[in-house]
């Protein structure tokens, strides 16, 4: 299954319910994915631009958006930015795609 990452921020009043309650935000994190074929490998919480990551498989890019979309739906995170993952394996068949693919693009001609 492809490796999907989703980076996203806590409204206001989830930082503020999260303060006055703790707690592990990777358990519904993870029955949100599994609800859509998949499996939570890793939840963070990070400093800087995102409140979190979190890393999953799932079947396709269709039920990535969808635990996005879901996500996004509830209302207590933002900026939601999923980005699809590869593994060296892959990325080195596209490179060696690449190779022959590049061969059809002529560089510029230049003055």
């Amino acid at each position: 299954m492809p490796f999907y990452m989703v980076q996203g921020r806590y409204t206001q009043s989830a930082v503020k319910n999260l303060i006055s309650n703790p707690e592990d935000r990777s358990k519904p994190s993870a029955a949100l994915v599994k609800a859509a074929g998949g499996k939570l490998l890793q939840y963070f919480w990070c400093l800087g631009d995102y409140d979190f990551m979190a890393i999953f498989e799932l079947p396709n890019d269709e039920a990535a958006v969808a635990v996005s979309m879901a996500a996004g739906s509830v209302g207590h995170v933002t900026d939601l930015k999923t980005t699809r993952l590869m593994t060296s394996a892959e990325a080195v068949k596209a490179m060696a795609a690449a190779e022959a693919v590049a061969k059809s693009l002529p560089p510029p001609k230049g003055k």
